[in-house]
């Protein structure tokens, strides 16, 4: 007994995209206009968390500095106290980065380097925040 299958007829579809090289990744770029599924940056997403882990844990009252914690993380003192002051980003920038939306200007080594405290001077640093 055999069967009959009819073999479905090729279909080609053209997707217009380009790779990009950004942070030494590659990266697909659709056309302007085309729907993009965000993604977030792990590397910043861990290192958010990470700052308010410390930041926590020196709240609690559990390390007395930042260079006892420091210490007992095996991390650089500057590495830590450059890294808490993510804690300092506004609500709005974190949301952001946590969905995804955060401008391509936004990078961990960017938010290394000094940034105002003030929640509304971050905005304007940052101004396409969405």
């Amino acid at each position: 007994m055999t069967r009959n299958t009819s073999v479905p007829d090729t279909m080609t579809i053209h997707v217009p995209f380009r790779v990009v090289k950004r942070g030494g990744r590659k990266e697909m770029v659709l056309p302007e206009g085309a729907a993009q599924a965000r993604k977030p940056d792990n590397t910043l997403v861990k290192a958010l968390a990470r700052a308010f882990r410390w930041k926590r844990m020196l709240e609690s009252g559990e390390f007395a500095s930042i260079s006892e914690l420091a210490e007992k993380e095996g991390i650089a003192f500057t590495y830590m106290a450059r890294l808490m002051r993510l804690s300092l980003l506004s609500p709005e920038i974190i949301d952001a980065v946590m969905d995804g939306r955060h401008p391509a200007n936004i990078t961990l080594a960017s938010l290394m380097d000094p940034f105002p405290a003030d929640w509304k001077e971050q905005h304007a640093l940052w101004s396409d925040v969405n």
